[in-house]
């Protein structure tokens, strides 16, 4: 397999498409083949590149009927099935697709990452070789006040212009003095690499390959898509949408109806929604509804 960096050329990457294509009777997806190896830009030094993949569509509906050969049915009979398997949730066939990806990424994204279990993965070791000297340094328009109800996200009341100033300039000084740092003890001081790395910032940039099958890079594309999880790895995550929509069009088709922009509703909601369809006027205390679950309910069906 090729040596990727992000610093290839255009033409460097056409070169080892040119040298690795060979003529293969598997299925292809045609898209996919199109954006092969060529780095996908994310963030201000981040990226997400296709290595490899396993099957199409036609795995998946083939893996269900358990039969051989992509042409057996009509397209629109595939896109039927496909439809019903992620309806009822009918998980396994689409395990037999598998992607790879080569993506690079602030550290701080890389550890929201690995808590998707469900894949193989392999990291840039900083043990063995020295950090770049590259650092995710937010936009302005990213900034924001802690939100004083949630936790881990952030409040829609606006920073100050001069605090917002104040702020990327401590992230720029903070970056610039932790990786002189990091130098002086590796060059001047001899330390070891492995414990020189651990006064860098969580956003320098890692790299990772990240092997993942259909199923559960659908699962992570549910909440990693999803406008409630973080910016950064959102920008990420929009990325691999559109290399799914490439890769396998009509389970992404799928994936966003049934799942992605789709709702689940508890015992307590469906008979809630039933009231309404009737004419029942319901508020929030008659409801039944924890606030969280009333809030969810009515931004869904518009009460």
């Amino acid at each position: 397999m090729p040596d990727f960096s992000a610093e290839l050329s255009d033409e460097a990457i056409d070169e080892i498409r040119n040298k690795f294509q060979t003529k293969t009777v598997r299925a292809t997806s045609s898209e996919l083949e199109e954006i092969l190896y060529k780095p996908i830009p994310v963030l201000d030094h981040g990226f997400v590149r296709v290595i490899d993949y396993m099957g199409t569509d036609a795995a998946v509906v083939q893996a269900a009927r358990v039969s051989y050969g992509a042409g057996t049915k009509k397209i629109q009979e595939d896109r039927g099935l496909i439809n019903y398997l992620m309806r009822r949730q009918h998980t396994t066939p689409f395990e037999m697709c598998e992607l790879k990806l080569h993506i690079k990424m602030p550290i701080f994204v890389a550890r929201q990452w690995v808590r998707h279990r469900t894949a193989s993965l392999n990291e840039y070791s900083a043990r063995y070789s020295v950090m770049s000297k590259e650092f995710y340094i937010p936009e302005i328009s990213q900034l924001a006040k802690q939100s004083e109800t949630n936790k881990q996200g952030k409040s829609t009341e606006e920073l100050d212009k001069n605090h917002a100033d104040e702020i990327i300039g401590i992230f720029q000084q903070s970056c610039t003095d932790a990786y002189k740092k990091y130098s002086h003890l590796l060059d001047d001081l001899s330390l070891t690499r492995e414990l020189s790395r651990t006064i860098l910032p969580l956003c320098i940039y890692t790299e990772m390959y990240w092997k993942i099958d259909l199923y559960n890079l659908m699962h992570f594309l549910k909440l990693r898509a999803d406008s409630h999880a973080q910016y950064e790895i959102r920008c990420y995550a929009d990325v691999i949408m559109e290399i799914l929509k490439k890769w396998v069009p009509i389970t992404y088709e799928a994936f966003v109806n049934y799942q992605k922009e789709a709702t689940s509703l508890s015992k307590k909601g469906i008979e809630l929604l039933k009231r309404m369809i009737k004419g029942d006027r319901v508020t929030a205390d008659e409801s039944g509804l924890s606030k969280s679950e009333w809030l969810e309910f009515s931004s869904t069906f518009g009460e």
